[in-house]
């Protein structure tokens, strides 16, 4: 059965709760993760001269938005919890969008790249498909979307607190193909371990159509 909208805004209230109320915890244990080859991902597909205009979508407090800043890019944050907000803003001196996932007010055709790193997956199944065409519609023309999530066998519900949807490439392929992307690279992280040591689906899509 669908979810219901009451029982949409339960999952999303539920799940920033977890964030806000372990956002001091949640910056010290990821603050020297080292993403710079998702970062890298996403850079080198995107066309076009730099400096590119970077949306970093769930920036939390802040970590990439400083690594696309001192790479020479514009990158704007959104993230849906408050603290992660104000975190992202002192930290960054960046424009920050406090939104939530489930309910995006995006300019259309303004970036040139999305980097969804760890973000996505918070975004219930039956949802997916519209906000990947909101992120879509963000997109310049031939924009690049980056999304690294923790992949499984297309479970759906809580984990620690938190909602989540565990999908296999496959699926995922299937998500975005149909809201208009074209696939440009994948890869498993972290690099140099055995695939069950690998939690994470790193893919790399353009944009296309003209509409």
């Amino acid at each position: 059965m669908p979810f219901t909208p009451q029982e949409l805004q339960q999952i999303i209230d539920r799940t920033l709760d977890v964030y806000r109320r372990r956002a001091e915890k949640f910056r010290e244990r990821t603050c020297d993760h080292d993403v710079s080859q998702n970062i890298a991902a996403l850079l080198k597909h995107i066309v076009g001269p730099s400096p590119f205009t970077i949306l970093d979508f769930g920036c939390g407090p802040g970590r990439d938005l400083a690594a696309f800043t001192q790479l020479g890019h514009r990158v704007i944050g959104l993230d849906g919890a408050a603290p992660f907000v104000a975190m992202a803003r002192a930290a960054t001196a960046c424009e920050v969008w406090q939104q939530d996932f489930l309910e995006l007010d995006l300019p259309d055709h303004m970036f040139d790249g999305i980097f969804a790193n760890a973000a996505l997956f918070h975004v219930p199944a039956q949802e997916l498909p519209r906000v990947l065409r909101e992120l879509r519609a963000a997109l310049k023309p031939q924009g690049v979307l980056f999304s690294s999530n923790p992949h499984g066998h297309d479970e759906e519900g809580w984990q620690d607190g938190r909602f989540g949807v565990f999908h296999r490439l496959e699926t995922w392929r299937q998500y975005m193909t149909a809201a208009g992307f074209v696939e440009l690279e994948h890869y498993y992280r972290p690099a140099g371990l055995p695939r069950e040591q690998q939690p994470w689906l790193a893919t790399v899509w353009r944009r296309v159509g003209d509409d």
